[in-house]
């Protein structure tokens, strides 16, 4: 019996149904998602506010490889909810959710230094201040590394700006001594590049990645989305994490993405990336999730899906084309594998095929890139670990997996694709790390040396998919001690909403507390 993924039961042909919002009244209504024109759409009606209809993803072929990948997880074995509303209305985690938690976000509060108009969370709309406790921070890290059959091991402060959480640091070190692997923050970068010794502070306290804001390299694009020039202050941020001793602080770019707006810079985003690959790990490109409501025509102008992300990296760039990607859940045969292997659950990216998309870049010494599928069998490869992971569950003797293992890289290493000076063996030594440690390291070690490029898209209520809910692997940790998928706590039922008001307080009772220039970059 398979330890942490299982076959899917998700329905895999066009055209089918699947269970929606409605936009307006959010009650659960049945939606059918089909090709029409090479793209696919998602259409419902609800009885009270009409049709509606919206792309799911934009490319039908990419659609259909991605669901290829699918596979289920094993949940969690201590759901805190019991389901009795049905999905998405009883999250907390619920005991039919079918993943656990691969990365979870903490908000530290709500308060921001920007404004942007495009953010989940921003006090001073909202009216109120969510700022938990140094307490309760503690509590909900505790939550997740008691989360079984896998403890959390990856972790997100968010916001808000988590960074003018008033106990930041101690929040980050208090993350560290629970046992955390891989810490980080998600971050417009201000703090960082205008409070001297501020990034170094992070690394010394505990924080393994900078999650960057970082919308593009023209100030046209923070001026719209962010309300400001932004562009320096970015290049500065990346540079405090270069300036980082004894080691360098890590940065993934986080740019949201929306047609018209800076579509047309994903090709230099990530060029800039490989630029700065000496700190740069990651590019995390977002596609927006439209929040409230949005007429057809502007939803349709700005509407951007991962396959289009695709698309436009193939023409910006001369190094990456359609067929390098390839959804999350590729890499669950390694969970699969190591968990056989360790005789032991490890963490497993089992997420909805359509929640994203990715490819790794190998640079060689010359600066040029090479995605990992132009000279690695990532299909063959990977149904083969899955294959030898499924032979080897219940032999007593596991030290031959790891062989067998490297011998399959060998057998699926394409030598006369591979880049300038990269041979099978030394391909090998930089994935070392991953068959010699758990699975909980293995992201950071096989990034090391490779920059991964890949899209996130969060749901809205236009596009949402209970199926995509049911295996969020992104989760928020809330003070009441619950653990919820991101596109519900988002979007939908909007936990967040409830979580906030029942554990804020007011503008002026906040100032109460911490003094008039508690944030003295903006008002709150």
């Amino acid at each position: 019996m398979s330890m942490v993924i299982k076959e899917t039961t998700l329905e895999t042909v066009l055209p089918k149904t699947t269970q929606s919002l409605c936009p307006e009244c959010k009650k659960i209504i049945t939606a059918d998602v089909y090709e029409e024109d090479g793209k696919v759409m998602i259409s419902k009606t609800c009885d009270e506010h009409g049709y509606f209809k919206d792309v799911y993803w934009s490319d039908v072929e990419l659609y259909k490889m991605a669901e290829s990948w699918a596979f289920d997880g094993v949940g969690v074995e201590n759901p805190a909810i019991p389901v009795e509303k049905g999905c998405p209305w009883d999250c907390g985690l619920c005991d039919i959710h079918l993943s656990h938690t691969s990365l979870a976000n903490l908000d530290l509060t709500n308060r921001c230094n920007l404004r942007c108009p495009i953010c989940f969370a921003n006090a001073n709309d909202a009216g109120y201040v969510f700022e938990p406790t140094f307490e309760e921070v503690t509590k909900m890290l505790e939550t997740l590394r008691a989360e079984r059959p896998v403890a959390c091991t990856a972790l997100q402060f968010a916001g808000g700006e988590p960074t003018i959480y008033p106990r930041f640091f101690d929040a980050i070190a208090k993350a560290s001594e629970l046992g955390f692997a891989q810490i980080q923050v998600a971050t417009n970068g201000l703090k960082m590049a205008n409070e001297s010794g501020f990034t170094q502070k992070m690394l010394d306290a505990g924080l393994h990645t900078v999650y960057l804001q970082f919308d593009g390299l023209k100030e046209e694009n923070y001026i719209q989305a962010r309300g400001r020039p932004l562009l320096e202050t970015k290049l500065k941020a990346v540079q405090t994490c270069r300036d980082t001793s004894p080691s360098k602080l890590s940065v993934v770019l986080v740019p949201t993405i929306m047609n018209g707006l800076n579509d047309d810079q994903l090709g230099d985003i990530l060029k800039f990336a490989i630029e700065n690959r000496d700190v740069v790990r990651s590019v995390n490109f977002q596609p927006v999730s439209f929040a409230g409501r949005i007429d057809n025509e502007e939803r349709e102008k700005g509407r951007f899906t991962l396959p289009d992300m695709v698309d436009r990296l193939e023409k910006q760039t001369d190094f990456i084309s359609r067929e390098d990607w390839y959804p999350v859940p590729v890499v669950t045969p390694i969970s699969e594998f190591l968990s056989v292997m360790f005789g032991e659950p490890q963490l497993a990216f089992t997420a909805h095929p359509h929640c994203g998309l990715a490819t790794y870049l190998y640079i060689d010494e010359d600066g040029i890139a090479t995605t990992i599928p132009r000279f690695l069998d990532v299909d063959g490869l990977f149904r083969d670990l899955l294959e030898l992971a499924r032979q080897s569950e219940g032999k007593k003797f596991k030290a031959p997996m790891k062989i067998k293992a490297f011998n399959l890289i060998r057998k699926h290493f394409k030598k006369d694709k591979a880049p300038k000076g990269l041979s099978a063996t030394k391909f090998l030594r930089k994935l070392e790390g991953v068959f010699s440690s758990t699975a909980k390291e293995a992201t950071a070690e096989i990034s090391w040396g490779l920059i991964m490029v890949g899209g996130m898209h969060f749901q809205d209520l236009y596009n949402y998919d209970i199926e995509r809910v049911k295996r969020c692997v992104i989760h928020y940790a809330v003070p009441d001690g619950r653990i919820i998928p991101f596109c519900a706590y988002n979007t939908g039922p909007e936990y967040r909403k409830e979580v906030e008001k029942k554990f804020s307080i007011s503008f002026d009772e906040y100032r109460a507390r911490h003094g008039e220039d508690a944030c003295p970059e903006g008002k709150l």
